[in-house]
């Protein structure tokens, strides 16, 4: 705290939100008529010499509740994201991704640590990460670069940790919702949409433009199911509005990226675009997310863009996963990442122009999980752990569902879609993962005091069942 009060900027930044959250009101969102990216082409030889430059900065934008199969560059039919699409084919997209759980909070604290949920101990609704977690954004505050988060989920909130190593980590005000906004959401609704987290996000590169920093966004209007009346193109089911969303913010995203462009930043800046977990639409008879660890809600997309434009680019077709995303970023940039974490860097990988295969004779095939209490919401009530094993293929799910425990094995190599259960099938290979799944359940927290447990006032719960959660 005494750190951030001896600097002018936070209160600088601070004042210009206020003008930031009036901006929002009437700005509308402009999607340019031309290619607006003015970034030189680059190759490998400019990713390999990436970690040498000093003047590149780091925006990492989370799109909350994306999940991969619903991008165009994802294989997806419907033009949901024209421009992701067109930054994917530029960069570098992973293709087989996996976030580490269906809820945001536990899979947050995995991706910024680097550690699976059973390792942060993040699991229920009242955990915090402890100062004792190590977080990218201290990484790069301690290199000289400022750090600001500007988020929208009450999950991520600073109360529950996640503000260590940001200079300044805020919430903006929400602003009036532009008439051109429609918002058809089947679950309860926040104000605000993520034209304020680009109004305050410009204003932010504006007064740190000639710094090196690393700005952090956490959009939610894919969450909530909003969208603008030139995005409705898909029609009024759940499913439909929730595609509607998606173009609205590839919309959004392409203002974004015209900002920085308006500013000079484009061709100094690393784009690193992810999510937290995807959203069920009744594949197996569940709704939403934070219910289930299956394909629909762990599959999340992850794009990097450079400060050039590759003219081929780059697609990792082996698993990778969310807590693999710092220890790749921070590589990249030639900084260091915290030891002893589960994820690993995939530098090499991209330098091989995403054409290593997962192992090599001989060698275990890269195993990642996803992880879910399904009582995260619960008071005093004895945790229901899912566990999800990934390995080449093959996805072994086990846990509670529909009442009963189910283990559930999946070959997406025959069953794309995941549906047919081969548990029966296949006794010895089931056997075998769940074996491995009991195992990573039972793993002990890396962190000596464990996660944090906080008593949270009513107020603050009734902000975060705001959200859609079920909190008793």
């Amino acid at each position: 705290m005494t750190h951030l009060l001896s600097q002018r900027w936070p209160w600088i930044l601070a004042a210009v939100i206020v003008v930031a959250v009036y901006l929002s009101t009437i700005i509308e969102i402009h999607v340019p008529d031309v290619d607006p990216d003015p970034r030189p082409i680059g190759t490998l030889d400019d990713i390999r010499a990436f970690a040498d430059r000093d003047d590149t900065n780091v925006l990492f934008v989370l799109i909350d509740t994306l999940r991969a199969d619903h991008l165009g560059s994802y294989g997806y039919e419907r033009d949901t994201t024209p421009f992701l699409d067109t930054i994917a084919d530029r960069g570098v997209r992973f293709a087989r991704h996996l976030a580490q759980s269906s809820w945001t909070k536990c899979s947050m604290a995995s991706l910024w640590t680097g550690l699976y949920p059973p390792h942060t101990g993040i699991t229920r609704f009242n955990h915090a990460l402890p100062p004792e977690a190590e977080m990218p954004a201290e990484v790069f505050r301690d290199h000289g670069f400022t750090t600001t988060g500007i988020y929208r989920n009450g999950w991520v909130s600073g109360y529950f940790g996640f503000e260590q190593g940001f200079d300044i980590y805020i919430k903006p005000t929400p602003s009036i919702v532009p008439l051109s906004i429609r918002r058809e959401n089947p679950t309860l609704t926040t104000q605000g949409t993520d034209l304020d987290l680009v109004s305050t996000a410009a204003e932010f590169l504006r007064l740190h433009k000639s710094e090196r920093w690393m700005l952090y966004l956490h959009m939610m209007d894919v969450h909530e199911y909003t969208y603008t009346a030139e995005s409705a193109l898909f029609g009024t089911t759940n499913l439909d509005i929730y595609d509607n969303a998606i173009r609205h913010v590839d919309d959004v995203l392409e203002s974004l990226f015209a900002e920085l462009g308006r500013q000079g930043l484009l061709e100094n800046t690393l784009v690193v675009i992810g999510a937290d977990h995807g959203e069920a639409f009744g594949e197996r008879g569940l709704e939403g997310h934070a219910r289930a660890i299956h394909r629909e809600t762990t599959e999340v997309p992850l794009i990097l863009s450079f400060p050039f434009r590759l003219e081929e680019g780059i697609v990792l077709p082996n698993r990778t996963a969310n807590v693999d995303l710092w220890p790749t970023v921070l590589d990249l940039m030639g900084l260091s990442f915290p030891d002893e974490v589960d994820g690993v860097s995939r530098r090499d990988e991209i330098l091989a122009g995403g054409q290593r295969e997962s192992g090599v004779p001989g060698e275990e095939p890269y195993r990642a999980f996803a992880y879910l209490d399904q009582t995260w919401g619960s008071r005093g009530v004895k945790p229901q752990p899912s566990v999800a094993v990934v390995e080449g293929p093959l996805r072994f799910v086990v846990g509670k569902e529909h009442g009963p425990w189910i283990a559930s094995l999946f070959d997406s190599e025959t069953d794309p879609l995941e549906r047919v259960n081969l548990a029966k099938k296949d006794p010895d290979t089931t056997a075998r993962l769940k074996k491995i799944a009991a195992a990573f359940r039972d793993e002990p927290s890396r962190w000596e005091s464990g996660p944090q447990e906080l008593q949270i006032d009513e107020m603050e719960l009734n902000q975060l069942r705001a959200l859609g959660y079920s909190i008793p």
